[in-house]
This record gives structure tokens, C-alpha cells and sequence, in this order.
């Protein structure tokens, strides 16, 4: 049995870290605590280590190839975490859910096609939609009471508009996990304007005590319309091995993707992406539950601490993901005003003005990372009110 350790800090400066190594360049100076992009700062699971280890005895790198193995421990993973039973035949890889997304865009719209996002939301999606010259939509989340919320009346208007539709869930950065209703209303929506979903599920490991993560695709004939994207890079922290799966049940949505995929040789992926992939879901599930567990604790820390202590701002409790999402309206500043003023206090958040409408005046916090690091990050924010 391994003892799994997330209490340890490492130093990341100088490893060519874009969450340490870029602060410079992002933010002006080198010496902050950097809890923005979405990367933690845990060692990935000793399972994983192992298999890399095991791999370098072999000296040679050349072209990879995925075997039966490596599919079989896909569908296995959805099935056992997601009940949702998928076919080899529906698996596609790309480097990435982002370039799965722009994929997605450029094969099954057309130019000035609507295509439907719900901001505030991870900036890729939109950016997605107007870099490739379509038209972006926004059902736009509705803060109510400490919770967002889809304002469904406005969803069918935009939908009607649309040809796709980018669903996060769990939502970046808003930290919904989605229930099986919602979801429902979503998809029959969807299927009633003929709108293709994309469903980003990077975040699905990740829920906290009362909430469910459910896989649209598993839900009625909702698969039928839909791309589902999944990927460990999150949720045992591996983003810098590229690595993916997108399930395309539909043959004909799926024939359109892969072409693209094949033309442009986004299939091949990384050796040790396709190691990591498969070990964390082959071996990882006690890893990933001591994971949970403690990023658990990080949320209720840092949420009662900001409500003890800094009652200027409001966090909205995650569902999901390791991201918190931080009201700073209360301070009247302007998102400019807030970055210096959270700069000089020594700290890199994301700004949530990136994110899109509604996010101005919000900061984007995250909290995978050691305990002793996010206890010094509260006090970094406490002594701006100092």
C-alpha cells in the first residue's frame, strides 16, 4: 500500500513551469504565489512514477502505437466511474480537449454558424468559436444566491440560433456540477434544435461530498448528438503529457472529426501520455479518492476562512474542479485596480475578467496545492485590507 503524500511543497521555479516559470512575463514579477492556471502542485501518483520508470528501461522512443489494452481501460474507466458503456470503435485521440473543441468547430460548422457557450466560462471555448470565424453566442450563468444557475428560457432563444453547443461540466470556473435534471433539459433542447453538444468532462473526477457527476452522453439518446471529451491531465495532473479521449458515438459526426484528425496527424500522441492514461485508470482510483479528500479540506479551509476573515469577499463554493470562484465586487476596484493590488500582495490569480461576461471583478483561485501554500495565499489576501 502507498502513502500518499500532498503535503509536500516543491519548488517548480526554473523546471519550465508555465505556472512558475511564465509569472514574469503574465504578471510582472517573479516572486508571487502562483495559484491560477489549472495545474496542482501535488507529485503525480507513484503508480504513474512507476510505469514511466518501467518505460525508460526501454531505450527507444519512436512512433507509438495504442494497443487493445490501452481502449479497454478507457471504456472500463467510464463504465466503472460514469456508468456509461462505450464502444472501442467510438474512442478518438487528440493532444488535448482544447484542440478536440477547435476540431470539433471546424469540421461540423460553417463560418458565421451560431455557436452557443454559457460564460463565465473557460476562455478557450469562446475563443474556439470566434478565431475560427463563427458566430459566439452566450447563454449567460445566473449568480442566485450563492449559486449559478441556467437560465433555461434564454437557453432555447440562443439555441435556436445555434448549430453547437460547448458544455462544461463540472463548469470551469463556476464550479457547478450539473445535476441529472438540468442536464435533461439541457439535452432535450438540444435535440429539439438540432444542435450539437460538445461536452467537456475534463473535471469529472473531481466532486465533493453531495454531488453527482453525470455524463451527458449517458443520459437517453443524448450520445447520438454528442462529443464527449475526457482526459487525466486534470485529475492526476498530467497536462503536459497532451493526452485525451474523445468519444463519438454518432458514426457520421465521428467520420467528419477523425478525418480532420488524420489529416492534420493529431492522432499520434505522447509515449508517456498514452503510459500515464492508461496506469491512472487502470491503478489510480485510490490515489484519485486520497486526492478528492484532500482538495475537499483545501475548499472548506479556504471557504471559512474568506467567510471568517474576509468578508469583503464572497467565495462561491465548488461542486467541483479544484478552482474557486471569488466575488471581489464588494471592493469597488477595477479588474485592473484588483490585479495590482493582488500582485503587490504577492499573489497570481487568474482574473476572471479572461473568462468572459460576468466575470469582471472576479478572481479565479486555485486551490490544488499543498495546505501550507494555500494557508499563506489566505493570509496574502488578508493583508490586503491591511
Amino acid at each position: 500500500m502507498y502513502k500518499y503524500d500532498f503535503d509536500t511543497v516543491y519548488n517548480r521555479k526554473g523546471s519550465g513551469c508555465f505556472k512558475a516559470d511564465a509569472l514574469k512575463m503574465l504578471y510582472g514579477k517573479e516572486d508571487l504565489l502562483s495559484l491560477w492556471v489549472a495545474d496542482m502542485d501535488f507529485a503525480i501518483a507513484p503508480e504513474i512514477q512507476e510505469a514511466f520508470q518501467k518505460k525508460l528501461e526501454h531505450p527507444i522512443f519512436g512512433y507509438n502505437f495504442r494497443m487493445n489494452s490501452y481502449y479497454e481501460t478507457i471504456i472500463n474507466w467510464i463504465e466503472r466511474r460514469y456508468l456509461w458503456q462505450v464502444k472501442r470503435d467510438w474512442i478518438l485521440n487528440t493532444p488535448g480537449i482544447v484542440t478536440a473543441i477547435n476540431v470539433a468547430v471546424v469540421t461540423l460548422t460553417k463560418p458565421w454558424d451560431g455557436i452557443l457557450v454559457q460564460m463565465p466560462v473557460y476562455d478557450p471555448f469562446f475563443e474556439a468559436v470566434k478565431k475560427n470565424g463563427r458566430k459566439l453566442l452566450n447563454n449567460q450563468l445566473k449568480l442566485i444566491k450563492g449559486r449559478y444557475e441556467i437560465d433555461f428560457e434564454d437557453l432555447e432563444q440562443k439555441l435556436k440560433q445555434s448549430k453547437m453547443f460547448i458544455l462544461c461540466n463540472p463548469h470551469n470556473p463556476v464550479g457547478r456540477v450539473w445535476t441529472k435534471q438540468e442536464l435533461l433539459s439541457i439535452g432535450h433542447l438540444c435535440r429539439k434544435h438540432k444542435v450539437i453538444v460538445i461536452s467537456d468532462e475534463i473535471h469529472a473526477d473531481i466532486i465533493y461530498s453531495g454531488h453527482k457527476f453525470i455524463a451527458f452522453s449517458s443520459l437517453e439518446d443524448f450520445s447520438t448528438f454528442t462529443i464527449s471529451c475526457y482526459s487525466p491531465s486534470k485529475s492526476f495532473n498530467l497536462a503536459g503529457l497532451c493526452t485525451s479521449a474523445i468519444i463519438i458515438p454518432d458514426a457520421k459526426i465521428r467520420k467528419r472529426f477523425n478525418a480532420y484528425v488524420q489529416t492534420m496527424h493529431l492522432f499520434l500522441g505522447n509515449t508517456f501520455g498514452i503510459i500515464a492514461l492508461q496506469t491512472a485508470y487502470d491503478k489510480g482510483d485510490s490515489w484519485l479518492e486520497a486526492l478528492v479528500t484532500y482538495l475537499q479540506g483545501n475548499r472548506d479551509y479556504l471557504c471559512d476562512y474568506i467567510e471568517t476573515h474576509l468578508h469583503q469577499l464572497q467565495m462561491i463554493k465548488p461542486e467541483g474542479t479544484y478552482l474557486s470562484w471569488i466575488d471581489c465586487r464588494r471592493l469597488r476596484l477595477t479588474d485592473n485596480e484588483l490585479l495590482n493590488i493582488l500582485v503587490e500582495n504577492g499573489l497570481a490569480l487568474s482574473m476572471g475578467s479572461t473568462y468572459g461576461k460576468g466575470g469582471s471583478r472576479f478572481v479565479r483561485l486555485n486551490f490544488g496545492t499543498p495546505k501550507a501554500k494555500l494557508s499563506q495565499a489566505c493570509v496574502n489576501l488578508e493583508s490586503m485590507f491591511s
